[in-house]
């Protein structure tokens, strides 16, 4: 399970309204499965159906979780004309065995926001939690 904070979860979908009809795309910092910070980043390949980020801000997003006593759990990217599942190309460039991954799709009237986390190159669902901020 994932603990997010319910400002997190908002900050998610507005960058993905935001970035429509493009992925947006960026990491959640957190310790102790709960995410305590977003942080959003370029999606390098501008294109609707992929994401990839900028090794420059990956270094950065890293340091900034590093300083403020986080680590990187989760990857996001929404899918903004498609449903809140990982695709095969998801799939294929999900390495991380440790890392969820978290969908944001605006497929529908409401966003949904589904996590994954790899499991012999499949991917298996994690429960989000939406917690109060504070």
């Amino acid at each position: 399970m994932l603990k997010i904070r319910q400002s997190i979860r908002d900050a998610m979908i507005r960058l993905a309204i935001a970035e429509s009809p493009m992925e947006a795309c960026g990491y959640l910092a957190g310790i102790d499965g709960e995410a305590r910070l977003l942080i959003p980043m370029t999606n390098v390949d501008q294109s609707p159906e992929h994401f990839s980020f900028a090794p420059e801000e990956q270094f950065n997003a890293l340091k900034q979780a590093r300083n403020a006593g986080l680590r990187l759990i989760a990857v996001f990217h929404s899918h903004p004309s498609t449903p809140a599942r990982m695709s095969a190309e998801d799939i294929r460039l999900a390495h991380d065995p440790d890392m969820i991954y978290i969908i944001v799709s605006l497929m529908d009237a409401e966003p949904v926001i589904r996590g994954f986390r790899m499991e012999q190159k499949q991917p298996v669902e994690v429960m989000l939690e939406i917690t109060e901020d504070g």
